[in-house]
């Protein structure tokens, strides 16, 4: 048929679709620029493996869907049968419809006119619903090819986006007069011989996003979320990388499974000389049982590649998050939480009270949490029950919800409508409404049971309850979607039902949206445990964690903004004394660590001092200034060689403006932690770097600061200065901040 060559941005697909048997990749990584058909078939001939012994007698390629009719002995990319037979398949290309109307810019040579390649039956069409993961602009490849004996037909959606974003979908339609099981459908891409290292986040509750690296052996790393969601110990991004790879250096390829119920993300290296990278969905026994002409459709799995490392799959992946139309346009407004202010004790006249000093802190989104419901007191009882409590708001909460518009805020609720408490109404009415095997309950988890939504009925009460609480209401403008529980034993009619019970939450979230269109919606899940870039396409951020402790912030958001941009992630000030590790520390240090994010406030701030008022008032100031750039700029991390010393920053994507914060852990052996370089910025470009206007200075364990940070206007040096040397690092106290800011200078 055809070789197929993409480019976009910094990155180049070639597929092999000359047939007969299912196209394979010949390169996914950097751009090759543009390549002649000679050139292609070049390349193609000049990377065929040889035939080796005690082998077989061709050689073996890895093609889009791994088969063992194609030689393939390790993980299947398919596995199925019905009833026992078509265990086993090999597809025939069929037709590939490339789509790529959108050349890189200034490269005439590489032009391709839409074409579509056939070998027979009409063209796949990728369907405009799905077209948003790529945008306009993207180029699109669609192969569809079929196996006549096991009456499958597989479809392949290839997507590369502008930024260089590489997404890629199977579906399998049965043709066959059964049914069909399909136990496992699994994209993969595979990644060159020089990447021998692995990367991967790992995590628990209040400790989300915990990197973890090795040498990738023979073998497969697998990693595998049944948790019913993504999981506090997703990886959200599975990485493989050139050795001793870091944030600004080092070729790096990564994949992601955007998918918010069970999953699988897997790295496969085969003596053979193959190496893949891949993810899907993790299926239960029968839980997919195709009917004939039905078809099951796969998770996207997002990959991206990098030349100058981590930081780089950040850029492809931010850049492709801010494209997407359903993106947050409007400033992320400074949001206040109320739940470690208050809890369960909801009073109109404290609560009115906190909206006040919100409003003179700075704050433009005040949220009422958990407990406002009906029998709501502790969490042991009331959640399913969708009605505001009258004995608690006997006026029910538009009082609350005209005061704080008073002081133009924002008003968002908490909800957790995915759950339910055996001591509520709802369970007492309709126990039958809830995941479970034939005969047993699961156990129980904070006291909570798991709505099976894939249930008509209960669906359409929630939908019904939901959309009621917000056309009741004038002026909720947010909800902070909670999920506080593992779906354990999650059956639906006597199957697992875990794929049927994601597909009704985002149904139900769709549905929802379309009620009700200005009405944002965060993704809580017992904190960071449903991050993910499908749950990401119906909410608006991220909690990324139950943690407000600045410490075990630093780290948790370092890695969650490996794949998601910074207005997504809720970053807030917690309280001097944290909730969950009872740490204490300085504002200044809580203040730094919640700037760069979807910044917000989870603190009784009724009670605290007018000094602190007036402190945190700065701070909220400082980020609304900065907000433009942290929320719109490129996230840079700095390979610091202490490891009591973290620094990042964000730098404008025109260069002339960055901020960067640079964290004291703990102590060092060294009392001197050295300079830190500023990357990102432009090498000809001269910069004023200084500490950020209104920041208040950190606890310095010195007697003179370095010379520079002692002048009143910094100092001045070029980008390139900036970059390769960096500036000396005053002797910080540990759990102190310095936020620095560079400004170019004309």
């Amino acid at each position: 048929m055809s070789i197929v060559h993409l480019r976009r941005a910094r990155t180049s697909l070639v597929l092999d679709a000359r047939g007969p048997g299912l196209p394979r990749v010949v390169h996914w990584g950097a751009d090759l620029g543009p390549l002649s058909g000679d050139d292609l078939a070049a390349l193609v001939a000049a990377t065929v493996p040889p035939v080796v012994p005690s082998s077989f007698d061709a050689p073996t390629v890895l093609s889009l869907l791994p088969e063992a009719s194609a030689g393939w002995s390790g993980r299947p990319g398919l596995a199925g049968h019905r009833a026992g037979r078509d265990w086993s398949t090999a597809f025939r290309l069929v037709d590939v419809d490339v789509r790529d109307e959108t050349p890189p810019p200034g490269d005439p040579a590489h032009r391709p006119d839409p074409s579509r390649v056939a070998a027979g039956g009409e063209a796949v069409r990728v369907p405009d619903a799905e077209r948003d993961h790529g945008g306009a602009g993207a180029a699109r490849v669609t192969v569809r090819a079929s196996d006549p004996g096991a009456g499958l037909t597989l479809t392949v959606e290839i997507t590369l986006d502008p930024a260089g974003l590489l997404t890629l979908r199977h579906r399998v339609r049965n043709d066959g007069d059964g049914g069909y099981e399909v136990r496992e459908l699994t994209p993969v891409l595979p990644v060159p011989a020089v990447a021998t290292e692995l990367l991967d986040l790992t995590g628990r509750w209040c400790r989300e996003r915990a990197p973890q690296r090795h040498p990738w052996p023979m073998g497969a790393w697998v990693r595998e979320g049944r948790h019913g969601r993504t999981g506090h110990d997703a990886t959200l991004l599975l990485v493989a990388g050139t050795p001793g790879f870091g944030f600004g250096h080092g070729e790096v390829w990564a994949v992601h499974t955007a998918w918010s119920g069970d999953h699988v993300t897997v790295a496969e290296r085969r003596p053979t000389g193959e190496a893949t990278l891949g993810g899907g969905e993790l299926l239960a026994p029968s839980e997919i049982l195709l009917g004939p002409g039905e078809e099951y459709a796969t998770p996207l799995l997002y990959a991206v590649h990098s030349t100058v490392g981590l930081d780089g799959l950040s850029d492809v992946l931010h850049t492709h998050l801010r494209a997407r139309p359903q993106h947050p346009r409007s400033p992320r407004p400074v949001t206040l939480n109320v739940w470690e202010a208050v809890y369960f004790d909801h009073d109109l006249d404290r609560l009115k009270g906190l909206a006040d000093r919100a409003a003179e802190v700075g704050v433009e989104r005040f949220v009422l949490d958990d407990g406002w419901f009906r029998g709501r007191r502790h969490d042991q009882t009331g959640l399913g029950d969708w009605w505001v409590d009258d004995e608690v708001w006997p006026d029910g909460l538009q009082p609350l919800i005209d005061h704080v518009g008073k002081h133009g805020m924002q008003f968002g609720l908490w909800v957790e409508p995915e759950m339910v408490n055996p001591d509520s109404d709802l369970f007492r009415a309709h126990p039958d409404w809830v995941l479970q095997a034939p005969g047993r309950l699961p156990p129980e988890w904070r006291h909570q049971q798991v709505l099976d939504l894939a249930n008509p009925a209960a669906y359409a009460h929630l939908l019904g309850r939901l959309d009621a609480v917000l056309s009741e209401h004038d002026g909720i403008a947010y909800l902070k979607w909670d999920h506080n529980r593992d779906l354990t034993e999650a059956g639906h009619g006597g199957r697992p039902g875990v794929h049927a019970q994601t597909v009704a939450v985002y149904r139900l979230l769709d549905e929802l949206r379309a009620r009700h269109p200005s009405v944002e919606i965060e993704s809580c899940s017992s904190g960071g445990a449903r991050v993910d870039l499908e749950i990401l396409r119906r909410t608006e951020r991220v909690w990324a964690s139950d943690c407000n402790d600045a410490l075990e912030r630093l780290s948790i958001q370092r890695w969650t903004g490996l794949l998601l941009a910074p207005e997504l992630i809720g970053t807030h000030i917690g309280p001097e004394r944290s909730h969950t590790t009872q740490r204490v520390h300085d504002l200044g240090f809580r203040a730094v660590t919640a700037l760069f994010g979807h910044h917000g406030i989870e603190w009784d701030i009724s009670r605290i001092s007018a000094a602190e008022r007036i402190e945190l008032a700065a701070w909220v100031a400082l980020h609304k200034r900065l907000r433009p750039l942290l929320h719109a700029g490129r996230v840079v991390r700095i390979d610091h060689p202490d490891p009591a010393v973290q620094a990042h920053g964000v730098v404008a994507h025109d260069r002339s403006h960055a901020v960067y914060a640079v964290s004291r852990l703990a102590t060092s052996v060294a009392q001197v932690p050295g300079a830190v370089r500023l990357p990102g910025l432009d090498p000809a470009r001269r910069y004023r770097v200084r500490p950020a206007a209104g920041a208040p200075e950190p606890a310095l364990l010195e007697l003179a600061p370095p010379g520079w940070l002692a002048a009143a206007d910094g100092v001045i040096l070029n980008g390139s200065v900036l970059g390769s040397v960096g500036v000396q690092l005053p002797a910080l106290h540990p759990e102190q901040a310095l936020l620095l800011e560079a400004t170019a200078v004309e």
